[in-house]
């Protein structure tokens, strides 16, 4: 569909129904599976070639602090549509469970406001939807330009696609088939050991973040053709970050610290950059605004953007994430709960249960996915390996101004009493402000909602 072809579309619609268009933005999300921040290339990795993620953020506004609210695909995702924390949201803290229908969801709210609401890919899952009667992130689509051409001319609409890529599995040396790598061009993080074995499955990552970009590419050439860019709100960002050891289903930056770039031609001027705290939770509150809907009490996320300027908020100093159960790998399928609270300077953990393993139970670790990295990692008693595997303590202190790999644990050196003393006080605040059943209840309900079967990894 062109420009002309909807202007004419448009024209041949009947006049009661659309004698004015209406002026409330769309919503376009477009969101990646397992990829962490700094993967793109606008976001310094030289080797990736991410021309519609670099467009969007050039276009708009590029985050370079957005945090998800957990390391792990489905409560990240519940996170993302009801504006609330994963611990918030009962069984919908946890992978495989389900998100209870009593939690409001932007794309519902938006719907009843009169958007057309639908999805394409993954959306809140994979996991049985229980007492949802579709995906809570809209109907199902075979394609963007399906879904569009069942929408009325004039009418906002609210999409929602969901990437598969960058997640597992790969195809082992798949990356080879760009012709523009070699292994000298994979970045590998500090906590990893830098290993052919690793080079290789961190480009073949990289080649499955170039199709999620094509992919998405793809979707945004429709919406233009369409005549339907300037007043769409673009958001592209990803659920949780890269499928590796210590990064997806962990509390340091690579898990979750996330790729955010939006595009709104009508509102927002183009070439901002904002590094303020950000969190996913901010996205219901952010959409609701836009359409000019109060967000429900219950969110506890705020919107991105200040509606009257169109500019970034600038007030937030930290943000907080944490997680639950992620596979059924320890005993009678409990979880590893944590949450963290990450501010410029420092990254505190705390882990409620240390006695646990945090990739799950030895041997089999199925908190990580399986891939070359951990096969390869799982296999000797290396630093990389201990940091990966073995049980954490209690309390986690990084100090990013020296450590940015967030490597060498400080909590237990003198030095840094009062730093984590302030750190752990503000984050149980926080979560007691947040009614954290952690904190302020039953934390162990988290273990004993049901699983909804499947594999051990998601």
């Amino acid at each position: 569909m062109n420009a002309q072809i909807a202007r004419r579309s448009f024209l041949a619609a009947p006049l009661s129904a659309f004698a004015q268009p209406d002026p409330r933005p769309s919503i376009l999300m477009l969101v990646s599976d397992d990829q962490s921040w700094l993967h793109t290339g606008i976001g310094g990795t030289r080797a990736l070639r991410t021309p519609a993620f670099d467009g969007v953020a050039r276009d708009g506004i590029l985050f370079n602090n957005a945090y998800c609210s957990s390391p792990s695909c489905a409560p990240s995702r519940a996170a993302m549509l009801t504006g609330q924390h994963f611990w918030q949201l009962e069984a919908g803290a946890n992978m495989r469970a389900h998100l209870p229908a009593k939690f409001p969801t932007y794309t519902g709210l938006l719907e009843a406001a009169g958007y057309r609401v639908g999805s394409q890919g993954k959306g809140y899952g994979p996991t049985n939807p229980a007492d949802k009667s579709q995906n809570p992130a809209g109907r199902k689509y075979a394609s963007f330009a399906a879904f569009l051409k069942e929408t009325p001319a004039g009418r906002p609409f609210c999409y929602w696609f969901g990437s598969t890529n960058p997640h597992r599995p790969y195809v082992p040396g798949g990356w080879r088939k760009s012709g523009r790598w070699t292994l000298a061009d994979a970045e590998v993080p500090a906590y990893l050991p830098d290993t052919p074995e690793i080079r290789g499955d961190i480009l073949d990552y990289y080649a499955a973040i170039e199709a999620y970009d094509r992919e998405s590419a793809a979707i945004l050439k429709v919406l233009d053709e369409a005549g339907l860019a300037a007043n769409t709100l673009v958001v592209m960002t990803s659920d949780n970050g890269m499928s590796f050891p210590r990064a997806k289903c962990n509390l340091y930056d690579w898990g979750t610290r996330m790729p955010l770039a939006i595009r709104w031609p009508q509102r927002v001027k183009r070439g901002q950059v904002s590094d303020s705290f950000v969190s996913q939770t901010d996205f219901a509150p952010t959409f609701l605004a836009a359409a000019g809907i109060n967000k429900a009490a219950a969110m506890t996320g705020e919107s991105l953007l200040n509606m009257d300027t169109a500019l970034p908020r600038t007030d937030r100093t930290f943000v907080v994430t944490g997680r639950e159960r992620h596979s059924t790998s320890r005993n009678a399928g409990q979880g590893y709960p944590c949450r963290a609270l990450r501010t410029r300077d420092f990254l505190y953990v705390r882990n409620f249960k240390p006695e646990r393993w945090p990739a799950g139970d030895p041997p089999g670790s199925a908190d990580v996915d399986p891939s070359p990295s951990r096969t390869l990692m799982a296999a000797d008693r290396s630093l990389f390996s201990q940091l990966a595997f073995d049980r954490r303590p209690e309390e986690e202190l990084y100090d990013l101004r020296k450590d940015p790999a967030q490597m060498h644990n400080v909590a237990a050196l003198p030095a840094y009493q009062t730093a984590r003393k302030k750190a752990a006080a503000q984050l149980t605040a926080y979560l007691r402000q947040t009614r954290d059943p952690r904190i302020t209840g039953d934390g162990d309900v988290f273990d004993r909602y049901p699983f909804w079967g499947g594999a051990e990894h998601a």
